[in-house]
């Protein structure tokens, strides 16, 4: 290689130079002797440093000296000095991470060359440690409120059922708060984001350092409560947390009211690892729910036999659907002015293959918490639909329909499909609801409704009377049907408070064009009482039970469907089998 010219020499100086004070990282260079050969821009913006005295001819001592006095540098130099030294002398690439005073870090690599000099790379990562830390913090933390989340719950549990020592206790609760779902949908989700915020906060206050409080997902939450000493602590903590959380809350120019349901766990007496306990303090929670909200349940072995059993029902009624063991019977509904049937109900029954007949109230919940109500419900209308069309055209079929199946958007579409593939006609059809039914999502259920009304569907309340503010319903929505419950009925026959209440009802329905049916009737006293209330149609096992398909349909078509004399004659006792 040909040596360099003098003019060649300052253009390549000038582009090393260049390029060394264009780098991203800090570099300096030192020779055999500990004194400074090149050094960039870079790495004296970094320390904040002097260019003055941090150039050619520095020596590494005048130069961490400079660094201490700059602030950058918290260790003694004359230390720091001989360990890089000694690192040098070991002719080892060396990687050290430096933090300064003002909290920074950088890397430094240090790089030993043959001839005993020496350079060093300075990068600042302080911004990529700091996402780090977040995506370490985001995989074990809840993004909305900062909480620890399922996976770090788990293992601070975990921790400390390893740390407890022999005697000691700790409790697992599973809580979630309850009317959070109506809040939710009815502010919206920012305020229910807010809520939720300020429910975590006030959780935190009710427990100790030692203790976690985690989000586990939606409105659900857990703590681990260690060192309790006795369960009554658990109790202690349970009653605090409601009385804390029941406080009302103001959101966002709202005020919002949410209670708890909590389930507890306590180790060792109801498991010893982690998996087990969080599954038996969920239990105790699903058992909570069960016996009305707002309330605490401590796990009991019983817990878990019960939900074995629910969870081998759930897996049955799938098997059901598909095996086809599922049937509607119907039960007929008499005008009581003409003593002919005018309506029938459709009433769902399982026959198990093996347990025999299971009762609706049993499996019904079921369905409608694990979503199958949605099959069964479609399935039912059109079955129903499908008998109803072979019946006289004067008399209507009615179908039961879940809350759960008001929440689904296409509902009004599922009857004009079954409508549609029965050719029955819309008016022949009743959708029954519910009092509770109404209560949920008022404004939602109200549009369904009316537009189920729009196509010719009549629209019944089941069980009227038995909710907070039935009459407030009347206003709402205009019924073509009130089903006055059972409850009253059976009480006509004595006076007193229930004919008072049924007289009123009925005077009311009329008014407002209502046909009115009294459920339950039993007997010809009941009968009599309720015509002379003003009912105008009953339903009940006075004159029959419910009744396979083939046999409603033959009694539909009998002559005695034309004409029948007495709702205690002849057919009476013959379809109360």
């Amino acid at each position: 290689m040909l040596p360099l010219e003098g003019n060649d020499i300052r253009i390549h100086a000038r582009r090393l130079e260049l390029a060394l004070n264009n780098m991203s990282q800090g570099l300096i260079m030192f020779d055999s002797s500990a004194t400074v050969i090149v050094c960039n821009e870079r790495y004296i913006r970094m320390y904040g440093l002097s260019a003055d005295v941090v150039r050619p001819g520095c020596t590494l001592r005048e130069l961490i000296r400079h660094r201490k006095k700059m602030g950058s540098l918290s260790d003694d130099p004359e230390r720091y000095c001989a360990d890089i030294v000694s690192r040098i002398a070991a002719r080892q690439t060396t990687s050290v991470l430096i933090n300064t005073v003002d909290g920074r870090a950088i890397h430094a690599v240090e790089r030993a060359l043959p001839d005993g000099s020496w350079v060093v790379t300075h990068e600042d990562v302080t911004e990529r440690q700091l996402a780090e830390a977040q995506v370490v913090h985001l995989a074990h933390h809840d993004s909305l409120t900062g909480l620890p989340n399922r996976f770090a719950l788990r293992k601070r549990l975990e921790e400390a059922l390893k740390s407890a020592r022999c005697g000691e206790q700790l409790a697992v609760f599973y809580l979630d708060l309850d009317n959070f779902k109506t809040i939710n949908d009815a502010l919206g989700h920012p305020v229910g984001d807010e809520l939720l915020s300020a429910a975590a906060g006030r959780l935190r206050s009710c427990v100790r350092e030692v203790d976690t409080v985690a989000r586990l997902g939606g409105d659900e939450f857990a703590i681990v409560q260690v060192n309790i000493g006795q369960p009554s602590g658990a109790m202690e903590l349970a009653e605090r947390i409601r009385e804390v959380l029941t406080v009302p809350y103001d959101l966002s120019d709202h005020q919002a009211v949410v209670d708890t349901s909590i389930g507890i766990a306590i180790s060792p007496s109801d498991g010893t690892d982690s998996d087990q306990l969080l599954k038996n303090a969920d239990l105790a929670l699903y058992e909570a729910k069960a016996a009305g909200r707002g309330t605490h349940q401590f796990f009991k072995a019983a817990m878990d036999m019960r939900i074995r059993a629910r969870r081998n029902l759930e897996m049955d009624l799938r098997r059901a659907l598909v095996h086809g063991e599922l049937e509607l019977y119907y039960q007929p509904v008499i005008d009581l002015g003409t003593n002919r049937i005018r309506s029938c109900e459709a009433l769902l029954r399982w026959c198990h293959p093996e347990r025999g007949f299971i009762p609706p109230a049993e499996f019904i919940p079921i369905a409608e918490e694990t979503g199958l109500i949605m099959r069964l419900g479609q399935w039912v209308l059109r079955t129903a639909c499908a008998a109803a069309s072979s019946w006289p055209d004067e008399v209507k079929i009615a179908v039961n329909v879940s809350p759960v199946q008001f929440k689904c958007q296409d509902l009004v579409q599922q009857v004009i499909n079954a409508l549609a593939a029965t050719q029955l006609a819309a008016t022949r059809l009743e959708i029954e609801i519910t009092e509770s039914s109404f209560m949920q999502n008022v404004e939602a259920t109200i549009g369904t409704l009316h537009r189920l009304r729009e196509i010719g569907v009549r629209i019944v309340m089941d069980d009227f009377g038995t909710g907070h503010s039935s009459l407030s319903y009347l206003r709402t929505f205009p019924f073509d049907k009130l089903k006055i419950d059972r409850s009253f009925i059976q009480g006509l026959s004595d006076g007193g408070d229930s004919l008072a209440i049924v007289r009123a009802v009925t005077s009311l329905a009329s008014c407002l064009q209502m046909t009115t049916t009294a459920e339950g009737i039993e007997s010809e006293q009941q009968r009599q009482a309720a015509k002379a209330s003003g009912c105008t149609e009953m339903q009940g096992y006075l004159f029959s039970r419910p009744i396979a398909a083939a046999e409603i349909a033959k009694l539909l078509c009998s002559s005695a469907q034309r004409a029948v004399a007495s709702a205690s004659g002849p057919l009476n006792r013959r379809y109360q089998a």
